[in-house]
């Protein structure tokens, strides 16, 4: 488990990075609903799955049924990417495209998600045979368990925020307002 976690773990920095950088400075995706709307709700979408891998994989074995479940949202994240490398094509047409660099981001993390698919498939296949249950196990140190942990609240927020502004939430478009965005020198 040691290597699904490290692979999980590099996913996690690269997607933070894609977001941070494209998604919030550059695209300002949360300030372009409803242009952006359906975007960002299969990011949301998405961010929640991470969310509870993020939030369980270090710490439990999804057994018996629990396995069939994983599988099923793993199997939703990559219909879910694949939807939205169509979309994103689409929605940032009007802010000159997808750019380069966020492309060849998400190349990358899709070359790592397959890895990490790989590396736990024995594990979830070996979890079937078990009673269905969440067992513990200590695969990670309190460390890394710690940065799982972030990496978990910090996906399912931006998810909330995704999702609040995909909705029309004031809030979470902030601080992309109309205003701010019409005031603002356009990102680089």
């Amino acid at each position: 488990m040691g290597a699904v976690i490290a692979l999980m773990l590099a996913q996690g920095v690269l997607g933070a990075a894609d977001t941070l950088y494209y998604h919030e400075w550059r695209f300002r995706l949360t300030g372009h609903v409803p242009e952006t709307r359906i975007e960002l709700q299969l990011h949301a979408a998405r961010d929640f799955i991470y969310a509870v891998i993020f939030g369980t994989l270090p710490w439990f074995a999804w057994s018996g049924g629990w396995a069939y479940v994983l599988g099923g949202l793993l199997f939703a994240e990559i219909v879910i990417t694949l939807t939205d490398f169509v979309v994103e094509r689409r929605t940032r047409a009007s802010q000159g495209g997808l750019a380069t660099g966020e492309f060849l981001t998400h190349v990358v993390m899709a070359i790592i998600y397959g890895a990490f698919l790989a590396t736990l498939a024995p594990h979830l296949w070996a979890w079937t045979a078990m009673e269905t249950g969440f067992l513990a196990h200590d695969v990670v140190s309190p460390e890394v368990g710690g940065l799982c942990g972030l990496m978990a609240a910090g996906v399912f927020v931006s998810g909330v925020r995704d999702l609040g502004a995909s909705l029309g939430v004031a809030v979470c478009r902030w601080p992309w307002t109309d205003e701010a965005l019409r005031d603002a020198p356009p990102p680089p």
